[in-house]
């Protein structure tokens, strides 16, 4: 079923999991960069989460991209997110930031020149995907509309206190965050800044 023919009010819990969760895995492949959204709390989650899959090989650089400064923080977020990965043993020469963005569409585009300006994009085949797993559908199906049909990606999901895909239905935030995510989704593609996608009923 089509992402946009789903009712954003009356969203059921197996409409909410085939949307934000479906066929959302890492698959284990290899790629040319990792690529991190921004986040409050990505220095708790996503941050990590980059830097196993850097030292498990999987990509030879990583990028940074966001430009909200949160309260209690020194710096914005892709500056933060760099120096933590320095404190952990990545090379700076193997980082990339972007600390303009604020919000998903501006990460993709701001990070496209930046990837053209230092690899080329003719030399990127291939994106992992660094985000909460409940914005993972946006962020690829942002990058999918916005980045050349010739890059694949690979999910890395990770999971924050409340959205997980097996609690969020638990607690109010969660339920929250993810219908709110839901009803972005969809009235982004009937307003065409999102190509549509047909997911899988759970």
């Amino acid at each position: 079923m089509l992402i946009s023919q789903f009712d954003p009010e009356n969203l059921l819990p197996n409409h909410i999991d085939s949307i934000l969760f479906n066929n959302l895995v890492d698959d284990g492949s290899k790629g040319d960069v990792i690529f991190v959204f921004g986040s409050q709390k990505s220095l708790k989650y996503r941050v990590p989460e980059a830097i196993n899959l850097y030292k498990q090989n999987r990509a030879s650089r990583i990028l940074f991209s966001g430009g909200h400064q949160w309260q209690g923080q020194s710096d914005v977020e892709a500056k933060m997110m760099k120096e933590e990965a320095i404190k952990q043993g990545i090379p700076e020469e193997h980082i990339l930031i972007e600390p303009i963005s604020k919000y998903t569409k501006e990460n993709v585009l701001f990070s496209l020149e930046l990837l053209d300006s230092s690899i080329g994009l003719t030399n990127v085949k291939r994106i992992l995907i660094v985000t909460t797993a409940y914005h993972m559908r946006r962020c690829h199906l942002t990058m999918m509309t916005l980045l050349p049909n010739s890059i694949s990606y690979t999910f890395c999901p990770v999971n924050d206190e409340s959205t997980r895909r097996d609690t969020w239905f638990t607690n109010e935030i969660g339920t929250a965050r993810v219908r709110e995510e839901c009803k972005k989704l969809i009235t982004y593609i009937r307003n065409n800044h999102l190509m549509d996608f047909d997911v899988e009923l759970s």
